[in-house]
């Protein structure tokens, strides 16, 4: 059997990461961090992009796990996913205060 040299963490950071990479979602998640939740409608009126790329931000983000919405017809309320916005804080502050370990490439150690 061959060892699983990725780890769920890794896996998870990866995740977060990825749905994090874009400015507006850095945008987002910092809009939501300071305040309880935000309807759609208001965060298409702040930023400057069509709704229908914001709904493809914030499917991004919320597939990944980071923010919630709660459909409040006819708008969408998002707040943060509290319990994964804190795992993934504490992933990104473990792989950025983690000293790195070198690895020989030859034996894999």
């Amino acid at each position: 059997m061959q060892k699983e040299i990725i780890s769920n963490d890794q896996k998870k950071l990866a995740r977060y990461a990825k749905a994090m990479g874009h400015p507006i979602r850095i945008y987002v998640l910092e809009l939501l961090s300071n305040q309880s939740c935000c309807y759609s409608g208001d965060l298409s009126e702040i930023l400057p992009i069509v709704k229908s790329t914001l709904s493809q931000h914030l499917k991004e983000l919320k597939d990944a796990g980071l923010i919630q919405g709660e459909i409040e017809a006819p708008r969408i309320k998002y707040c943060l996913n509290k319990e994964n916005w804190a795992e993934a804080q504490e992933l990104f502050k473990k792989i950025l205060r983690d000293p790195i370990q070198p690895i020989d490439c030859k034996t894999n150690q």
